[in-house]
C-alpha cells in the first residue's frame, strides 16, 4: 500500500478505470481462449505452450494492477500502466513457467477448484464490505486502516493463487490461506 493515499481520488477511480476495464475485458476473453487451448495442449503433451503461458500471465498481471489501483484494494494512487509486462508498479503478478503439468489434475481442474470457489465467494463479500469501510476511513481520516488492508490483500492473494490454478499455470493446489 502506498504510504500516502488521496482522500478523494477513490471516488473517481471508476471513471479513470474505464479504458482499462474495456481492454481487460477483451484480454480476459483472449486469456480464456488461451486457457482452453493450453488445456488441450497439456492433456496431449503434458506441457503448457510458452506463448500461451506468457499471454495468460500478462493478462492476470494487468488485471491485478487494475484491481490494486481500483476497487479490489485501493492500494495505490499510481495509475496502472497499459501493459502486460512486469515492471515498476506497486503491485505485480508473477508465475514460474512449469517444466511439465499433470494431465489428470488438468483434466479435472474445474472440479478441484469448487471448494475454493465456495469459500472465496463468501470472503469476497467480506472483502468488499471491508473495502467500503476502508474507503470511508480514507475519506474521513485520510488513513487506510492497516488491518483492513491486510485482510483485503489476504483475500486477493488467495484469489490470485486460485486464478493461477484455474488458468493452469501450476499444478500446486492452492492452500486455503490468506497468507
Amino acid at each position: 500500500m502506498d504510504a500516502k493515499l488521496s482522500r478523494w481520488l477513490w471516488l473517481f477511480k471508476w471513471l479513470l478505470l474505464i479504458p482499462h476495464l474495456i481492454a481487460a475485458s477483451v484480454l480476459t476473453i483472449v486469456a480464456v481462449i488461451c486457457k482452453i487451448l493450453a488445456w488441450f495442449a497439456i492433456l496431449f503433451t503434458g506441457k503448457y505452450p510458452k506463448s500461451l503461458f506468457d499471454m495468460v500471465v500478462g493478462v492476470l498481471r494487468w488485471q491485478w494492477r487494475v484491481n490494486f489501483y481500483g476497487y479490489g484494494a485501493l492500494g495505490t494512487d499510481k495509475y496502472p500502466p497499459f501493459s502486460m509486462e512486469a515492471g515498476n508498479y506497486p503491485a505485480d503478478f508473477t508465475a514460474a513457467y512449469p517444466a511439465s503439468l499433470n494431465r489428470v489434475t488438468t483434466f479435472f481442474r474445474l472440479i478441484l477448484v469448487i471448494p475454493h470457489a465456495i469459500v472465496l465467494y463468501v470472503l469476497m463479500i467480506v472483502a468488499n464490505v471491508f473495502l467500503i469501510v476502508a474507503a470511508l476511513a480514507l475519506l474521513i481520516t485520510g488513513k487506510y486502516p492497516p488491518g483492513i488492508f491486510k485482510t483485503i490483500m489476504g483475500v486477493n492473494r488467495w484469489m490470485s493463487r486460485v486464478n493461477g490454478y484455474i488458468y493452469l499455470l501450476t499444478d500446486k493446489y492452492p492452500p486455503f490461506s490468506m497468507e
